[in-house]
């Protein structure tokens, strides 16, 4: 069946494989994509939405480099928010709710119209070498398939064990087997490997909950898309999600199992997400709160499952079900499911480049939850440099990374492959240190350039980013340019309580003012009329506004970003001996020979690694 060799293999089809499948294809490589079961390609394993505080960032830097994430979101979902729009534009972060069924079928669909891709289904067992090289994969029956590189992405398969209460089964998600061979294979070729946790709350029966009790949470009423093409629309009709609470009574009842709680008897001895702790953990931890919040998401437009989000549990079934008929609308809660934690096997990503490839092996890339990462965008953007940079492998072109300046991509990768994580990773918008570089509405110029030169993103893409930004400009210019009379704008000015002008103003000059937005400013007579002329949508309007509303943060990030880009240049050469330098500390040594960074300026974002160990390196390095 398989007697010429494929370009690439993706193992795995979940966020990151399908990623990395259609990255790879999409540039031109020959790509098989294998797993366990072809029904769950792209499966929401946990809860059926999109996006959220910095993850919706990541998503809109997916679909900028030309990935699928965005389009298929968008093409699924059931509800738009724009989340901390309170806040700076820095902030605001996309998050869709997705029909569950839909956005894997469609993710499906998507793939199979991808002409370079082939699918199989079954379990790979082992990876098969040629010396320090990755050369293909064997699968459960026996089946030699031969690359020139494999990406793995296992995500939470590799030797899976689940437990509800006391009892435990191996499996990789509810329903399913786990994944063996692999983990073992790897070791066995220097890999260090270790556990993580994970965990889902119940799936009830949306028809026996009484939302009268509990708080609805709608879309918004002008809902955006995560793909800066438009060939995706926004939604004109929404579900809404609700909003309810735990009380003491929940807790106790929860308390009452903790006995047989594989998190507090020692059966789970991995660690789980510090960000998104199971119900049992948060009342434990947090034992002044007397209540937490329960999201109530529905898992599509026809169906009656609900997601019970907040409640992520691994203790009893008997004891899920009478805690959360404690709870408010849930008096009478029907069980799909039971709540329950994995465990399975992840790699420590320092043993990575930043293109993703593995150190000790050749053409070898791993991306997603085997490099200890949690959630599907973090997973699904791992899958797209995968993808683009096990193609760029085997073409042997210079391998394509983003830097912690360009994306938040960039941030993630820098952060796993330098620091390494202990537990799974999440990312957040502090921890990137441009995050006014980084926002949400500027994607496509920061990255689809970078993608369409290497081959990725596509002309319509580049051409619909340049259109975009010559928008912008334009509008920019003409608000710097144009002048406004006080009888024109005092009005307005009165109106939203700032201070009026007395004499012919630009209009840049009134709307970097905090107590403005560009709507109040849309029915001036000048601006009115350029708005009309040149049809220019809202998104347009947003981006001239934040470009003139801070102005001098982005200046003042950019030239932060520059100087970093000195360190940033000053290669270190492959190999480097770190003992033949004495001044720096004994630490700083270790962590530099284990990682073994590429320049000064990763160096410097290793733990351990102290200023003054930099400077020395500096002033090595200069000589």
């Amino acid at each position: 069946m398989f007697n010429n060799k494929y370009d690439i293999i993706v193992v795995g089809a979940g966020h990151a494989g399908s990623e990395a499948a259609a990255a790879a294809a999409n540039m031109g490589s020959k790509t098989l994509l294998v797993t366990m079961n072809l029904q769950n390609i792209a499966q929401m394993s946990c809860n059926p939405a999109m996006g959220g505080i910095a993850k919706g960032q990541i998503l809109r830097e997916i679909d900028a480099l030309g990935g699928y994430s965005g389009i298929v979101t968008d093409q699924t979902a059931i509800q738009f928010k724009m989340l901390n729009k309170s806040k700076g534009p820095a902030m605001w972060s996309p998050r869709a709710q997705s029909d569950r069924m839909r956005f894997a079928e469609q993710w499906r669909l998507l793939l199979e119209e991808t002409t370079s891709v082939d699918f199989y289904q079954e379990m790979v067992t082992d990876l098969l070498f040629d010396k320090d090289r990755v050369c293909g994969v064997k699968t459960s029956l026996g089946l030699e398939i031969y690359a020139k590189s494999v990406v793995l992405t296992s995500g939470t398969f590799l030797n899976g064990l689940i437990h509800i209460g006391e009892k435990q089964f191996g499996g990789g998600r509810a329903g399913e087997r786990a994944s063996f061979g692999i983990t073992e294979r790897l070791v066995e070729r220097g890999f260090a490997s270790g556990r993580m946790k994970t965990g889902t709350p119940p799936r009830v029966d949306g028809r026996s909950l009484d939302y009268s009790k509990m708080i609805e949470q709608p879309g918004d009423e002008q809902p955006s898309t995560f793909s800066y093409l438009p060939t995706t629309k926004p939604l004109q009709s929404q579900r809404s999600c609700h909003m309810t609470y735990t009380n003491p009574e929940v807790h106790d009842l929860l308390r009452e199992g903790f006995d047989r709680s594989p998190m507090f008897n020692g059966r789970i001895k991995s660690i789980g997400p510090r960000y998104c702790p199971s119900v049992e953990d948060k009342i434990n931890r947090f034992a002044d709160k007397d209540r937490h919040q329960i999201f109530v998401e529905p898992e599509g437009w026809n169906t009656v499952e609900v997601y019970v989000n907040g409640f992520s549990t691994s203790l009893p079934e008997d004891v899920q079900y009478r805690a959360l008929t404690a709870v408010k609308g849930f008096e009478k809660v029907k069980f799909f499911r039971p709540g329950y934690a994995i465990e399975y096997d992840y790699f420590p990503p320092t043993q990575l480049k930043h293109s993703l490839e593995t150190k000790p092996i050749n053409g070898l890339f791993f991306a997603g939850q085997i490099n200890g990462t949690t959630g599907y965008e973090e997973a699904a953007a791992q899958g797209l440099i995968a993808g683009i940079n096990a193609h760029q492998y085997h073409k042997e072109k210079e391998p394509f990374s983003l830097r912690r300046d360009q994306a938040y991509i960039g941030v993630l990768i820098d952060d796993l492959i330098t620091k390494g994580t202990e537990e799974p990773y999440r990312m957040f918008t502090s921890r990137a240190e441009y995050r006014t570089l980084l926002r949400q509405d500027n994607a496509d110029t920061r990255l689809t350039p970078l993608s369409h030169k290497i081959g990725l993103a596509t002309d319509e893409r580049f051409r619909v980013m340049e259109s975009a930004q010559e928008r912008a400009n334009g509008l920019i210019d003409f608000l710097r340019k144009t002048s406004i009379q006080p009888d024109q704008i005092n009005p307005i000015l009165n109106s939203n309580e700032t201070a009026l002008v007395k004499q012919s103003t630009k209009l840049a000059k009134i709307l970097s003012r905090p107590q403005l937005t560009m709507n109040d400013l849309t029915s001036v007579v000048p601006l009115a009329n350029f708005l009309v002329e040149n049809e220019l949508n809202q998104e347009t309007l947003e981006q001239a506004e934040i470009q003139i509303k801070y102005a001098g943060y982005i200046e003042k990030e950019e030239a932060q970003a520059k100087k970093l880009d000195r360190l940033e240049s000053i290669k270190i050469p492959d190999g480097f001996d770190y003992n033949n330098i004495q001044s720096i500390s004994t630490e700083a040594r270790q962590k530099l020979t284990e990682i073994q960074p590429k320049t000064l300026s990763q160096a410097s974002r290793i733990s351990g690694v102290s200023p003054s160990d930099i400077s020395v390196l500096l002033v090595h390095m200069g000589r």
